[in-house]
């Protein structure tokens, strides 16, 4: 799985998933149905955070509870678990591009400033002259 900060669009230094990416991860995990302790651990929550976790999906309809201590993904769960892969790849797409623009912009830099004539450098596929 993806994250933002895999593909160079999540800027902060910090380490810790967004809300988005421990919602996939709780209902990645309830996939089959699951107990509390099996969600927390393979979704790596703190207790505290796998019950305020557990009560939102479960108040938004993208998890519910069977068997009275089980947990499974709804299909609500599951359309938002392809709707956020599809929005990493868009955002994968998009940090591909974004690194290019910026690749053409220092090769721009390069040859308004540092101008060695005659070599040549690929500016998005097309040969350019340095």
């Amino acid at each position: 799985m993806s994250t933002l900060s895999d593909i160079g669009l999540k800027k902060s230094k910090n380490k810790n998933r967004s809300s988005l990416e421990i919602v996939r991860d709780v209902l990645s995990v309830a996939s089959e149905k699951k107990r509390k302790t099996r969600i927390m651990y393979e979704a790596n929550l703190s207790f505290r955070l796998m019950e305020k976790y557990l009560s939102s999906l479960l108040e938004g309809g993208l998890l519910e509870r069977v068997e009275d201590s089980f947990y499974v993904v709804t299909s609500r769960g599951k359309e938002f678990i392809q709707l956020y892969e599809d929005y990493l790849d868009r955002c994968s797409r998009i940090g591909v591009e974004i690194k290019g623009v910026y690749e053409d912009r220092l090769l721009l830099e390069d040859i308004c400033f540092n101008n060695a004539f005659g070599s040549k450098r690929m500016m998005r596929g097309k040969e350019v002259l340095v």
